[in-house]
C-alpha cells in the first residue's frame, strides 16, 4: 500500500517539476498564443498600490480545477 502510494506521490513531484521547467523556460522566452489567457482571466484580481501589491488568480485557479479534475477522472477511469 505505501509503495504504491510512494510511486504516485514521486511520479507527480517529476511531474510538477517538469512543468515547472516548462513554464519558466516559456516565460523567459516569450509566451505563446496557447499560454496567454494563464493569468489573464476575468476573476484574475491584480491590486497594485505604491508599496504593496497583491495577485489572485481566482480564475485561473477554477480552470486548472476543472482540468485537472477531468484529467485524473479520465486517469482513474482508464487505469481500473
Amino acid at each position: 500500500m505505501f509503495t504504491e502510494a510512494g510511486k504516485l506521490l514521486v511520479t507527480l513531484g517529476v511531474i510538477a517539476v517538469l512543468v515547472g521547467i516548462f513554464l519558466m523556460t516559456v516565460q523567459k522566452s516569450g509566451v505563446p498564443g496557447f499560454l496567454r489567457w494563464f493569468g489573464n482571466l476575468p476573476l484574475d484580481f491584480r491590486i497594485v498600490r505604491e508599496n504593496f501589491s497583491v495577485y489572485l488568480p481566482l480564475g485561473t485557479s477554477i480552470v486548472l480545477s476543472v482540468i485537472l479534475s477531468l484529467l485524473l477522472y479520465l486517469v482513474n477511469k482508464f487505469i481500473r
